[in-house]
């Protein structure tokens, strides 16, 4: 009996001490980024959104999780101004996209995290976008206090299908791709 209580008390110490070593750093949500490229038949329209906040987690200096949320209803298109600016931005924030009033927040979970290389990690996480989750995978490199990842991102599977060439036929030149592209810079 006493050698069983010691084996837990054993336990519960080693996992205590082993947590005590992972450390979540906070990102600097503004000194952060997300970029985004949205792609239609013709062109493309680029962006950003602002972090709500986030951490990344780290075991001896080495990446091991960590959790974002966006705030949706910073979606902010770079490439257009004045009306067809104002136009965009209001189309991407309404139910046919984003429906920011309904889902203000896009939420990003690491699930594993694997080191590929020095300081690149293959991530393999839980994106929340309009109430739904998809699992996402996408390299990351972690530097000093900074970190970089691209992601590609299906709409689709978000229930996001406005002018998509997969489920609407007939579109033609009008389709809008159902990826877009995230560059994520983030400070911390």
């Amino acid at each position: 009996m006493k050698t069983r209580i010691l084996t837990l008390v054993a336990l519960f110490v080693f996992a205590t001490v082993s947590t005590a070593f992972a450390q979540a750093k906070r990102i600097d949500a503004q000194a952060s980024s997300v970029k985004w490229t949205g792609y239609k038949v013709l062109g493309q329209h680029e962006g950003t959104i602002d972090f709500k906040g986030g951490a990344l987690e780290f075991k001896d200096d080495k990446l091991i999780g960590g959790t974002f949320t966006i705030n949706m209803a910073t979606i902010n298109t770079t490439d257009l101004s004045g009306e067809y600016k104002n136009k965009l931005d209001g189309h991407l924030k309404s139910a046919d996209f984003f429906d920011v009033t309904k889902y203000p927040d896009a939420i990003l979970n690491f699930k594993k995290v694997v080191e590929t290389d020095d300081n690149v990690y293959r991530v393999d996480g839980e994106l929340t976008i309009k109430g739904k989750k998809s699992p996402i995978t996408f390299d990351m490199e972690v530097e000093r206090n900074s970190a970089e990842a691209k992601l590609k991102v299906d709409r689709t599977k978000y229930g996001i299908k406005y002018k998509s060439a997969s489920f609407i036929d007939g579109l033609k030149d009008k389709a809008i791709k159902d990826e877009f592209d995230l560059h994520v810079e983030l400070k911390f």
